[in-house]
């Protein structure tokens, strides 16, 4: 992604994997658990697991996009084939998530009140 959508950076950028975040501003570890941050992993290969440790640097031609919530709370998944593709899904995700049009409280069991409200006024989504 070149140009970021608004409240979306750029945390790591290597030939194998991206890494985006939403609003370290705010969920920074004082107002939110800084595990809460919305995080946008662009990774190589068929281990989605954006962990590096557990990777063990397999690459293939597929590329995976999986927007988190949290560590155990995927937003969303997404398999493309090229690095090309998954970069501007990447992209397209990224708007939608700042721009509201993202379902993030259906992806819960277990509601976190606060922090979804808080998602809600970020993106200007109503609840």
């Amino acid at each position: 992604m070149e140009e970021l959508p608004a409240g979306w950076e750029r945390w790591n950028d290597e030939p194998d994997r991206a890494v985006f975040v939403y609003r370290p501003d705010v969920f920074d570890s004082r107002t939110f658990p800084a595990p809460c941050m919305p995080t946008l992993y662009l990774s190589n290969g068929p281990h989605r697991n954006p962990r590096p440790e557990q990777r063990h640097g397999a690459t293939s031609d597929e590329w995976y996009l999986t927007l988190y919530l949290e560590p155990e709370v995927a937003l969303a998944e997404e398999r493309y084939d090229d690095r090309e593709g998954a970069a501007a899904g990447a992209e397209d995700l990224a708007e939608r998530f700042a721009a509201g049009e993202l379902d993030y409280r259906g992806a819960y069991q277990v509601p976190r009140p606060e922090y979804l409200d808080r998602l809600d006024e970020l993106t200007g989504r109503e609840a």
